[in-house]
């Protein structure tokens, strides 16, 4: 090898091993970036002569590429539920302008927040990307910005109520007569045991609704149905019947017979309403008499009850499911699907192209984006309140740091050897 190649064999590990500092000092100063992956260094020899010459050196090293690390980071948890890690495989999909490139991107990034049109945007204002939900109340297929329309759930009307309870065996049968027509008539000594629930209007407006039990007979009980009467625009105070059945038991306490219709109540200002009391299946009807009101020995006690009524809600909340599902969380308890995250994955993601910002392109290396759901296809799941840090390994970055330095100074000595040669060739003449 001559002198001269020797140097430039020099420069060249210089340069690759500069290179290789480069990618380490960018891992480690992006140890704290949101959703970064690490890069690594690959070296490769350069030949410098024809393949033919074999006995001839080679020209030194030279970094052949640059590969992208995507193992799974760590989550932490956040106070934010728009702020989402993926579990898996896949990217986040935002849309909008980067350094006026107008276009689909891709992160692993999930700082997102809310801003004054309803979309999810993440800190650079670019809208994340999913599906909405169509008029029936399905997912659709067009790819679009999540947003998040902050209306007013409107109210919906009870129409079923459902209790589970178990009524004493063991009671006795009420002497003091079931009379709405007494002015002094009182519910709770003319029944054995009452339950209270709230039901709404059309109009979202609250009302409770009373529910007496009373045995009749052996295994047999009747229920009726309070309200208020100044709720029906009577008389405030007083009581008004809108609902009653009977209730038969089997002599093992299964529920045997419901004579429950349902029965129509028009609230003051609403719209006339039919409400369907269940207390079960029972076992004329095909069930097993077990799921709903029992007659054991024991206690009266409501076990659980429910209507699926509800009043008017405002926009509280918005909160990501597993399956990327984007609920809608109102005021008044209900959560209504609004839509639904995409996500991204790639044939070959090591070839995607940095764009900085915690962005991703997709190259004809990387193949085109597959778009769809959290956990479609080989597309992880989504967590909600967390954020996927850094994968770099400081340890390991360190180790290279110092590989690297090492392989720099090694290399600057091949450069101050060679020019000592060449100092005493120029010495020769003296």
């Amino acid at each position: 090898m001559s002198i001269i190649k020797t140097l430039y064999t020099g420069v060249a590990g210089l340069t690759s091993h500069g290179k290789a500092l480069g990618v380490v000092g960018d891992n480690i100063a992006n140890v704290n970036t949101t959703g970064y992956k690490a890069e690594s260094v690959v070296f490769a020899d350069v030949l410098g002569h024809s393949i033919l010459a074999t006995d001839a050196p080679g020209s030194g090293s030279t970094v052949s590429g640059i590969t992208r690390i995507f193992s799974q980071g760590t989550f932490i948890t956040t106070e934010s539920p728009t702020d989402l890690a993926i579990n898996g495989t896949g990217f986040f999909v935002v849309n909008g302008n980067i350094g006026g490139w107008n276009d689909n991107f891709y992160t692993r990034a999930g700082q997102f927040t809310l801003d004054n049109t309803g979309a999810l945007v993440n800190p650079d204002g670019l809208t994340l990307q999913g599906y909405l939900v169509n008029s029936s109340g399905q997912i659709s297929n067009q790819l679009t910005d999540l947003r998040i329309a902050n209306t007013i759930l409107p109210p919906e009307e009870t129409r079923n109520v459902d209790i589970t309870a178990n009524l004493d065996s063991g009671a006795s049968i009420p002497t003091a007569p079931w009379n709405l027509a007494d002015p002094a008539f009182d519910p709770g000594v003319a029944s054995n045991f009452s339950t209270a629930i709230t039901v709404y209007d059309s109009l979202g407006e609250s009302h409770r609704m009373d529910v007496y039990f009373t045995k009749t007979g052996a295994n047999a009980w009747s229920w009726a149905a309070l309200v208020d009467d100044g709720d029906l625009g009577g008389t405030p105070g007083a009581y008004a019947q809108v609902g009653n059945g009977t209730l038969s038991f089997t002599t093992d306490g299964f529920l045997n017979d419901d004579t429950s219709a349902p029965f129509a109540v028009t609230f003051d200002g609403a719209s006339p309403q039919d409400i369907q009391m269940d207390f079960g299946d029972s076992i004329v009807e095909g069930g097993t008499g077990l799921d709903g009101v029992t007659q054991y020995a024991a206690s009266s006690i409501i076990r659980s009850q429910e209507q699926d009524g509800y009043g008017t809600g405002e926009l509280n909340g918005v909160g990501v499911q597993g399956n990327g599902g984007v609920m809608a969380i109102y005021s008044n308890g209900e959560q209504r699907l609004v839509g639904q995250v995409a996500l991204a994955t790639f044939e070959a993601e090591g070839e995607l192209a940095r764009a900085g910002g915690n962005l991703w392109t997709e190259t004809q290396a990387s193949g085109a984006a597959r778009v769809g759901g959290a956990g479609e296809g080989s597309a992880g799941s989504i967590t909600s309140n967390a954020l996927e840090q850094s994968n770099v390994d400081l340890a390991a970055e360190f180790v290279d740091l110092i590989a690297y330095q090492r392989g720099f100074q090694a290399n600057s000595r091949t450069i101050t050897t060679a020019d000592q040669l060449y100092q005493e060739i120029v010495n020769l003449k003296r």
